[in-house]
């Protein structure tokens, strides 16, 4: 239990980390290349930790500490979910194995989608200050200017 919640702390810490990065990182400054290597170095080790830490760390405590093995039955609340070989009215029958492998593939569905939108915001990190610096236009499309300034 204390790795997984450690890997899972890690993880908010990482991406806390490269959130926090973001907001001070200009648009449209060059990237030298040590910043290069480096932001590749933390993206790829954030790949590693989410995709190979977090499900290890969870499948290891699943196993080990709370004992989900082949032969336990899941049954659900009240045993709803108990199976027809069971005797109850359930059509398959359901083991603690096939719940932890939902919970590991929907930490890589989790993980996946966390990367995906951590690369949009990345990506978009200046388009609200672009639009709010637009210059209000009539409605054939010309820019509207006071009379008198300079344009």
């Amino acid at each position: 239990m204390v790795a997984f919640a450690l890997s899972i702390l890690v993880t908010v810490v990482l991406i806390g980390a490269i959130l926090a990065y973001m907001q001070r990182r200009p648009v449209g400054a060059p990237v030298t290349w040590g910043e290069a290597m480096f932001g590749s170095m933390i993206v790829f080790f954030a790949m590693f930790w989410v995709y190979g830490v977090v499900p290890h760390q969870f499948l290891t405590w699943a196993d080990n500490e709370l004992n989900w093995r082949t032969d336990k039955l899941f049954v659900g609340p009240g045993g709803i979910l108990r199976a027809q070989a069971q005797g109850g009215s359930f059509p398959f029958t359901i083991t603690y194995v096939v719940i932890r492998d939902i919970i590991a593939s929907g930490i890589y569905v989790v993980g996946v989608g966390l990367h995906v939108w951590m690369f949009l915001v990345w990506q978009n990190r200046g388009k609200k200050a672009e639009a709010a610096e637009a210059v209000e236009v009539s409605s054939f499309g010309r820019p509207l200017v006071r009379e008198g300034s300079e344009a």
